[in-house]
């Protein structure tokens, strides 16, 4: 009942609610972004979500414009705090987690869920295994069990296995517990960047 309809109507429901909040945030985040370098304000990530479909995932853009696109050597996204492609208003948005507010309208969409495993770039579904693959049968989230307990400090592997654990323990007791320790992560800006090796990824 809860990972089928419940879940659902408790995402739609508090984003509702937030949207609101979120619009303040839009008016102050944005002008700061535009004003830095005269580009956009959002950056539009394609990301694999429920069932292998891929979809836009909403960011503030805290990269300059046409960044190279850096890969560490799994194949996950490399991010660092020395990262030259950050802006001064990217580095803030970063460490705040704020540049992941805009997936608020991802989940009014029913692209994602407040809770649920962080989305992979379309490319991963060509390296999962059939055990990492159940990790799309529910949309992906905003936080998940990664970010709330390791957060970027663990490989691409680990990440995939900590969420089928996910998906095969899915309650609401689950998701309300991952809330909570991720809003002590954020506030703690713990364990934000990974250090792996990396390399500019070419397609």
């Amino acid at each position: 009942m809860y990972k089928h309809f419940l879940k659902r109507f408790i995402d739609l429901v508090i984003s509702l609610l937030a949207l609101p909040f979120w619009l303040i945030i839009l008016f102050i985040i944005g002008p700061a972004i535009y004003f830095h370098d005269k580009g956009s304000i959002f950056y539009n990530a394609p990301r694999l979500g429920r069932d292998g479909k891929v979809f836009s995932m909403y960011k503030f853009r805290s990269m300059k414009m046409n960044s190279p696109d850096i890969r560490n050597q799994d194949g996950s996204t490399y991010n660092s705090e020395r990262d030259p492609r950050l802006t001064k208003i990217g580095h803030f948005l970063r460490r705040t987690s704020l540049d992941e507010t805009p997936q608020l309208l991802n989940i009014i969409k029913g692209d994602m869920s407040i809770i649920g495993p962080r989305p992979d770039l379309p490319d991963a579904a060509l390296i999962y295994t059939d055990a990492q693959k159940r990790k799309l049968a529910v949309r992906p989230g905003i936080t998940g069990y990664n970010q709330a307990y390791f957060r970027n400090s663990i490989s691409q592997d680990e990440k995939f296995g900590n969420d089928v654990y996910y998906v095969s323990n899915l309650t609401l007791k689950l998701d309300i517990k991952i809330f909570f320790i991720t809003l002590v992560t954020v506030l703690k800006k713990e364990k934000i960047n990974n250090q792996g090796f990396s390399r500019e990824y070419n397609g």
